[in-house]
């Protein structure tokens, strides 16, 4: 979504999904080259390619329906995504001796805020490829019922990131949200109504990034940068000569210099925000921790104790930002903060694109006014949403478990996030730190209909049960 909108908008429009096959074609024939000069990535493998070439060959001959469940920590996914699919699975089926229709395609379902700002092109590109949006935070009888369709009855399978968005990191899986077990469920209702005999399966995929080399010197320049932007003088390396005593390895040394400065500048942020909080929106909040909560050395004087309090006020911060929005929408502090984070998006949304509005151009002056000041007053309270949203992927002993260059370049990035939504920059064009390669793993196939029975027994805990099934698969594919 833009940083902000000044001016009240029409509705939101559901966008059908149009499969055209020379746009995908053309996609197809675009991505190689995509890859290579407009992201980061190098290289793509994939492992048990020729389980899901399997599946697509069982599709294909009316024996099964499937949906491809994948990680999504990175927005690189989908090309991750369309390489497997595209290139990998016919491939694998040549190798096997599978016999495939072409084209190998699938559906997938989108965040309908993603062409708000991506720009209306996304849109038309998304719905050629067979793509179909879902507005989150509310029941989107629109999106809910084209996604079923075409889980029950289109001509590819249908893909999805059941985590919601991404999170950032690369080991860790963000608890799913349960619409992906529902979907299944429908669908093996819609098959039984129609008296089909498909399995219907739910398809764990596992996508991992890594740095083909250690990005220390453009994660140098990255916490420079940040320092720089926070007002910290350089932190010097003569006031850790601790560090060396406690180990003489210059590299792991290293590693622990980084980290401290990770630590000071999320400390500094934490104290920056609580003040800000504070003074400008009289939310009482201690300044004393750092917003990293998990990055403690593990020899330091911290224990557990000692994290547990700091995660608790880091988790009071993200409380009081979120209450400064919700107090303007009305709305009470209910559910995780994920949770509270969609129903905000959705309250803003409907402040912005005015559903109760017909035609804007016929609004008099006097009502455009006011409605332009209703729009630009939710975007702008949607802005504490959106910082929730950088900070509530820091969490637990991330860092602290794994001390790597991975995980702190993973957590470097997540406060560029934060500090570039602060000072109004475009959050969605991270700076590069370096060519990464993926790591892609089809899981087993986990049945939805065996689990029927038990769904018309208890449909709520059915649905939570699948959710968690699907949430230890995909953690299971984590190196």
């Amino acid at each position: 979504m833009p940083n902000s909108i000044s001016q009240v908008q029409p509705p939101l429009e559901f966008i059908p999904p149009a499969y055209n096959p020379l746009v995908m074609q053309g996609c197809q024939y675009i991505l190689p080259c995509w890859l290579r000069f407009r992201t980061n990535i190098s290289h793509i493998q994939a492992e048990n390619v020729e389980t899901l070439a399997e599946l697509f060959h069982q599709f294909q001959n009316q024996k099964v329906r499937f949906l491809l469940a994948f990680r999504h920590p990175n927005s690189d996914d989908p090309y991750c995504l369309g390489q497997l699919v595209w290139k990998l699975v016919p491939q694998a089926a040549r190798q096997k001796g599978i016999s495939l229709q072409f084209p190998v395609h699938s559906h997938f379902i989108y965040d309908r805020g993603i062409p708000l700002w991506a720009g209306s092109g996304v849109g038309w590109l998304y719905s050629r490829l067979g793509g179909t949006p879902i507005v989150r935070g509310k029941i989107d009888r629109a999106g809910l019922r084209s996604a079923r369709d075409l889980f029950a009855n289109s001509q590819f399978p249908i893909a999805a990131a059941p985590e919601g968005a991404t999170n950032g990191h690369n080991e860790i899986v963000s608890p799913l949200e349960p619409g992906i077990a529902q979907m299944g469920f429908w669908c093996v209702e819609d098959l039984h109504k129609a008296g089909r005999t498909e399995k219907v399966l739910i398809v764990p995929i596992g996508i991992q990034y890594r740095y083909v080399n250690p990005p220390w010197e453009p994660l140098e320049k990255l916490l420079t940068q940040l320092e720089i932007d926070c007002g910290l003088p350089a932190l010097d390396r003569t006031n850790t000569a601790n560090l060396e005593a406690e180990n003489s390895d210059p590299e792991d040394h290293n590693y622990k210099f980084q980290y401290l400065r990770l630590i000071r500048l999320g400390s500094h942020l934490l104290t920056v925000m609580s003040e800000f909080y504070s003074r400008f929106y009289h939310k009482n909040i201690q300044p004393t921790t750092s917003i990293l909560t998990s990055l403690s050395l593990p020899d330091t004087t911290a224990n557990d104790s000692g994290n547990e309090v700091m995660v608790a006020r880091l988790t009071a911060l993200l409380d009081v930002a979120l209450q400064v929005a919700e107090e303007y929408f009305n709305l009470q502090p209910k559910g995780s903060l994920i949770d509270r984070c969609r129903r905000l998006e959705q309250a803003g949304w409907d402040y912005i694109y005015r559903e109760d509005i017909k035609d804007i151009a016929a609004l008099c002056p006097l009502e455009r006014g006011l409605a332009d000041r209703v729009a630009e007053e939710a975007s702008l309270r949607m802005w504490h949403m959106r910082l929730v949203e950088s900070f509530v992927s820091v969490t637990g002993r991330y860092v602290q478990e794994k001390l790597t260059a991975e995980r702190l370049a993973e957590t470097t990035l997540l406060l560029w996030d934060v500090l570039t939504r602060i000072k109004g920059g475009n959050p969605f064009g991270r700076p590069s730190l370096g060519k990464q390669q993926v790591q892609m793993t089809v899981g087993e196939p986990i049945s939805v209909g065996s689990r029927w029975q038990a769904y018309q027994k208890g449909r709520r805990l059915a649905v939570a049960e699948l959710t968690q099934d699907l949430q230890s698969a995909l953690e299971a594919m984590i190196n």
